[in-house]
């Protein structure tokens, strides 16, 4: 069936359809990964957005459960050149095709994504309605884009944070870093909980640090990536205030990824500013602009955003440069910070703040991702350096 992408500036593109036969509106933005679309659809930091992949070719090695970062996928819509409809991975339990629609997700494929990035990148990130059930022709679906909320000013936190507070993988089934099963070695890994024949879940170290992780849209491999060195999450819903926080007595406190707009979110802006002089803290994405926020910043929309695994940061102190993992349409404000506030990170291609240092708590954040799954992992020492930062303040 043909399908319709409709921008609010009046630009069309016409395909075909795959997915879930309906119509969805969001913000229309574009990743430049070249892997890791299951990832990107189960990542609730795309909440009420429209993803293009500039990938041309999507869905090769299917789904399975194992890889998704949250429960559902939260993308509005996906865009697509070439859908694989046959996968090819002995992982694979579904098509993308049949996942989309079990989620009830519209996809549109055989469209030039890469003349829809490089609008996005000259007119920047734009409401969109995406129709594959036939209901609009290409003037309505244009009239359904400009009648869509905005991303700017939007809340979307409150959709995709937990119903309540829980300990993640209490029993340690979860957290395990996975690995592919090599015969010559197995014996190292005979304390792993094997899943099949061919894949094999490292042993976790014992519990040495409990923190509080404040659920802003948080990602599974987070979650994985702090129990591997040694954590104990207990998370709590981002309507949780210092002093419920507080009350718990955790060795630190962690802000996570999220979607939406972070000026939107007040009512987490005053708890962290609460709790930034009682424990160390370490923030990511979502989690470091409401840290910017709570120490006095400001933030701002980019253009077109970061979203994809090749982004150069520099880090300011050492003068290295890592390729990190991004997904974020707002920055920090450099010039808003006060004095208190160093600024540690820096992306090498537009200059925008990627990292924060408070310089009398021991509190730090970066804006990109260091768990990033399917990677790069240049940056998954961040969770370290916050193990010895709690070390450090004990």
């Amino acid at each position: 069936m043909k399908a319709i992408l409709a921008l609010e500036d009046g630009t069309v593109f016409e395909g075909t359809a795959f997915g879930a036969a309906t119509t969805a509106t969001g913000e229309s933005c574009f990743n430049t990964s070249m892997t890791g679309y299951q990832e990107v659809l189960t990542d609730p930091s795309y909440r009420g957005q429209i993803v293009a992949m500039t990938y041309p070719l999507i869905g090769n090695y299917g789904i399975n459960a194992l890889d998704s970062e949250s429960d559902a996928p939260h993308v509005r819509g996906f865009v697509i050149e070439e859908l694989c409809e046959i996968p090819s991975s002995w992982r694979s339990e579904e098509t993308l095709d049949a996942y989309l629609k079990r989620n009830n997700i519209p996809g549109i494929q055989g469209i030039d994504t890469r003349s829809l990035t490089k609008r996005l990148r000259t007119a920047g990130a734009m409401r969109s309605a995406l129709c594959t059930d036939g209901s609009l022709d290409a003037e309505g679906a244009v009239k359904a884009a400009q009648d869509s909320d905005s991303m700017q000013g939007a809340d979307f936190v409150k959709e995709v944070t937990a119903p309540a507070s829980y300990r993640w993988d209490p029993e340690d089934k979860f957290s395990g870093e996975w690995s592919i099963v090599n015969y010559a070695v197995q014996e190292s890994y005979s304390d792993g909980a094997a899943s099949g024949d061919k894949q094999v879940f490292r042993p976790l170290p014992e519990p040495k640090y409990r923190i509080v992780a404040y659920d802003l849209g948080i990602k599974r491999n987070i979650l994985r990536s702090l129990r591997q060195r040694g954590f104990v999450v207990e998370v709590v819903t981002a309507n949780t205030t210092a002093e419920e926080v507080l009350e718990m007595n955790p060795d630190g406190v962690f802000l996570s990824n999220g979607p939406g707009d972070p000026g939107a979110l007040p009512y987490v802006h005053k708890e962290v500013e609460k709790l930034i002089p009682k424990k160390p803290m370490f923030a990511i994405c979502l989690g470091h602009q409401m840290l910017g926020h709570a120490m006095g910043g400001k933030t701002y929309k980019l253009k077109f955003g970061h979203r994809g695994g090749n982004q150069p940061v520099k880090d300011l102190r050492s003068g290295k440069v890592a390729i990190t993992s991004q997904n974020h349409g707002f920055a920090v404000d450099a010039d808003s910070l006060p004095a208190h506030v160093e600024v540690t990170h820096i992306n090498l291609n537009d200059n925008t703040v990627e990292g924060l240092r408070h310089r009398d708590y021991p509190v730090f954040s970066v804006q990109y991702h260091p768990e990033a799954a399917p990677g790069p992992h240049d940056a998954s020492y961040f969770f370290d350096e916050f193990a010895k930062l709690i070390d450090q303040s004990r």
